[in-house]
């Protein structure tokens, strides 16, 4: 098998194992974008002979952490031919593509099977979280008028700059920023309706059965605009009975609601990986008030660059880490260790599920500067 960046002219047969992997799309549009990625060197090929059997690509993203963002490669449209599968070509795919995405600092992905991507140092991290909520809950929050107009495709510089600076000033963890040119594309359909407060953006439409309405992002930065935006959705109430919504794990909107007794929230994991430990630490935010010194080693058979002893240093809001000599008392963290102890996941929790040992001394040090809960709010 040869692995190597896909060329112009296998785009039908890269189309043909899309098809057979993920059904039926919008071949156009497939296409469009498709090119894109191969022009930008971005989509990467498994070849057996001269047959294309597998391909993979990767978006630039950057995705927030702590309030900072931070460069990422997010992995998508990962296939593998029906006839070629059970080969072992997706774990040989998703090693060709780290490499591909050599320079930034992280990758994340949501998988379709997690062992392939575990055995590249991916581990869970975030998910996508779904909540069912009725309008006329909605329709109620409103208490005062806050000036919301409609938005289209001319607003992107503004809806992307306001969406910037709320992720800043919330701290969050794992949302992504898409750019100007993608929400210039998303609001040109007739489907999305899409409106911008000074202080708050909100994106929906209807669901596919048209019995319902479907809430892809909504943002604000005051209880005084999330309201004003939530109860904009729940005007449908007369026609749509329920909203589904895509929003944070800890939303404002559960606050906002007048009654909360059940609840039922789905999640859609994704996972993360380190590609440059170093990089990845000097670019995320940490608690301001932290100031710390810890001694890590981290293995690491697939980057190489990330392996050895590491002094971890927070301070002022910032991270360091630095090459330091063999410790004895240190956090042994795996690849998968890493992602975790990136992404938050208390030290408790990793060490019993064996993605860290060593020295225990820091733990709670360690839940301070990383802690959090990551969440996207797009599918990729």
């Amino acid at each position: 098998m040869d692995i190597r960046v896909l060329a112009p002219e296998d785009l039908s047969a890269a189309y043909d194992v899309n098809l057979r992997a993920f059904g039926p799309t919008d071949q156009a549009r497939w296409l469009r974008r498709t090119r894109t990625a191969v022009r930008e060197g971005r989509v990467l090929g498994v070849y057996d002979g001269g047959r294309l059997i597998a391909s993979g690509r990767f978006h630039r993203f950057e995705q927030w952490w702590h309030g900072r963002p931070v460069p990422m490669g997010g992995v998508a449209g990962v296939v593998v031919a029906p006839e070629d599968r059970g080969r072992g070509v997706g774990r040989r795919l998703a090693r060709g593509l780290l490499d591909l995405m050599d320079g930034l600092p992280l990758t994340a992905l949501y998988p379709a099977t997690a062992p392939v991507y575990r055995s590249a140092g991916y581990e869970h991290a975030g998910a996508q979280h779904f909540v069912t909520v009725s309008t006329e809950a909605l329709r109620t929050l409103a208490t005062g008028p806050v000036k919301v107009r409609r938005a289209g495709p001319d607003d992107a510089p503004e809806i992307v700059g306001l969406l910037r600076r709320l992720h800043a000033e919330a701290r969050d963890a794992g949302p992504i920023d898409r750019g100007e040119d993608w929400f210039r594309d998303r609001l040109d359909g007739e489907d999305v309706f899409a409106y911008l407060a000074e202080d708050g953006f909100l994106s929906y439409g209807w669901s596919a059965d048209g019995q319902g309405l479907v809430v892809h992002r909504c943002v604000a930065g005051s209880a005084e605009t999330a309201r004003a935006l939530w109860a904009l959705v729940g005007s449908g109430s007369s026609v749509a009975r329920s909203v589904y919504a895509c929003v944070a794990p800890d939303d404002p909107l559960f606050w906002l609601l007048r009654d909360r007794s059940h609840e039922e929230v789905k999640r859609v994991s994704w996972m993360l990986r380190v590609l440059d430990a170093p990089a990845a630490v000097a670019a995320r935010g940490f608690p301001g008030a932290l100031s710390a010194e810890i001694p890590l080693t981290i293995t690491d058979e697939v980057r190489p660059g990330n392996a050895g002893t590491w002094r971890l240093t927070v301070d002022g809001g910032r991270g360091a880490l630095t090459p330091a000599g063999g410790e004895a008392d240190a956090v042994r963290l795996s690849a998968r260790g890493l992602a975790a102890l990136y992404a938050g996941v208390p030290m408790s929790r990793m060490r019993r599920s064996g993605l860290a040992e060593g020295d225990a001394s820091a733990d709670a040090t360690l839940d301070v500067a990383f802690g959090g809960t990551p969440y996207m709010l797009d599918y990729f």
